[in-house]
């Protein structure tokens, strides 16, 4: 069964640009990990971020949740890092694992 990984993002307004100009890179290096089928990023109108930040949302889909979990194991680490060394703590990441349970068009 298929799952997405979602991790939103709350940034710094004052490095929001370079970190998009980044993000857009970094999911093209994920994407290019095994498992990984695709990935939409979303700006988060609601609930509005907190004032001098902005918010991002990353979905990523992968065929199975051993796709997800050898991501874990074998690249989180050394992905997760790269944004830190560039950006240290003015950005914050929360993540969470979704199965879906059906499907409608939209």
């Amino acid at each position: 069964m298929s799952v997405v990984y979602e991790v939103t993002l709350e940034i710094d307004a004052a490095i929001a640009a370079d970190y998009r100009a980044w993000l857009d890179a970094h999911v093209a290096d994920i994407l290019a990990l095994p498992g990984f089928t695709g990935a939409r990023i979303f700006e988060v109108l609601e609930p509005a971020p907190p004032a001098g930040t902005a918010a991002l949302c990353v979905q990523y889909a992968l065929r199975d949740r051993a796709a997800f979990d050898a991501y874990l194991r074998d690249h989180a680490a050394r992905m997760r890092a790269d944004g830190i060394a560039r950006f240290g703590d003015r950005f914050r990441a929360s993540r969470r694992v979704l199965a879906p349970v059906a499907s409608h068009a939209c």
